[in-house]
């Protein structure tokens, strides 16, 4: 399934014209702690791209849990990979579907949503985090200034412990960055 195709079909939705690269990826995992947790969330895997860094990272025994609201995308992940759980919804449901997780990593266009929605998502994350869990999502540089995006940004802050920032991964089309943020106790 191609992420353009289906950028096309709804960009409010799938907010990438092209997958996300394995340098991104590569970003997305380092330091989230997916090798020391027992259960990891993805929220938009998309094409899989951030799931096949995260699969090359887990542990034995560990659980990966992918939420995909395109039914078209999650269809193809839970074919490509049926050794994780795939569910077709809403991480504004998060909560229904994962009672609890050490890391949730997240393709979600951010700053295309509305605060109302931003605000959702970020409490369903907040709810299943355990503690010490962490939290990464990516950033397109040149939508870094959008108000949607800095106010992101200003919500992270206000509900984690810790919250950092990558370098640009140069690499990604377009160029992105690395949100980090963990609950501390």
């Amino acid at each position: 399934m191609s992420i353009t195709r289906e950028f096309l079909r709804n960009p409010g939705c799938t907010g990438a014209i092209a997958a996300s690269s394995r340098r991104l990826a590569a970003a997305m995992v380092a330091g989230v702690g997916a090798d020391r947790a027992a259960r990891v969330v993805e929220l938009g895997p998309g094409t899989g791209v951030f799931t096949e860094a995260l699969l090359a990272r887990l542990r034995p025994g560990a659980r990966l849990t992918a939420i995909e609201v395109n039914p078209r995308l999650a269809g193809d992940l839970a074919r490509s990979h049926p050794d994780i759980e795939v569910i077709t919804g809403s991480a504004e449901r998060l909560a229904e579907y994962v009672p609890a997780a050490d890391v949730v990593v997240s393709g979600l266009p951010w700053a295309l949503f509305p605060r109302e929605r931003q605000e959702r998502i970020l409490d369903q994350i907040g709810e299943v985090l355990a503690p010490g869990g962490r939290f990464a999502t990516f950033a397109y540089l040149h939508a870094a200034w959008l108000p949607a995006a800095r106010r992101f940004e200003a919500a992270l802050a206000r509900r984690f412990g810790f919250v950092g920032r990558s370098r640009v991964v140069w690499g990604n089309l377009p160029p992105a960055f690395v949100h980090r943020a963990a609950v501390t106790s």
